[in-house]
């Protein structure tokens, strides 16, 4: 499991430019059961990714597809997690 960190860059004011891209490649990781979550990080500080079901190779190369980072709007860091507990509603999470 992975927590994908897109902090905003010194070029955060061009975000809306490439917003439709950055929302499609959002879509394209959920539909590919990837993305479990996204959501945006206070204050304004960019946005997080919460991803199962790849390995961190494939997911650096997800993450550099986003628009947000070719464009560097945002400079991505990956934090892997290895569940080792969970709720029983996150249970999947760990089998």
């Amino acid at each position: 499991m992975f927590i994908v960190l897109l902090r905003f860059s010194n070029n955060k004011e061009r975000a809306h430019e490439f917003m439709e891209g950055h929302k499609a490649w959002i879509q394209r990781g959920f539909e590919a059961g990837v993305f479990l979550l996204v959501g945006s990080m206070n204050p304004m500080a960019g946005g997080g990714v919460l991803a199962h079901n790849i390995s961190l190779e494939e997911l650096e190369v997800l993450v550099a597809e986003d628009p947000f980072v070719v464009e560097d709007v945002v400079r991505p860091e990956i934090i892997e997690i290895s569940p080792a507990r969970a709720d029983e509603r996150l249970k999947f999470l760990t089998d």
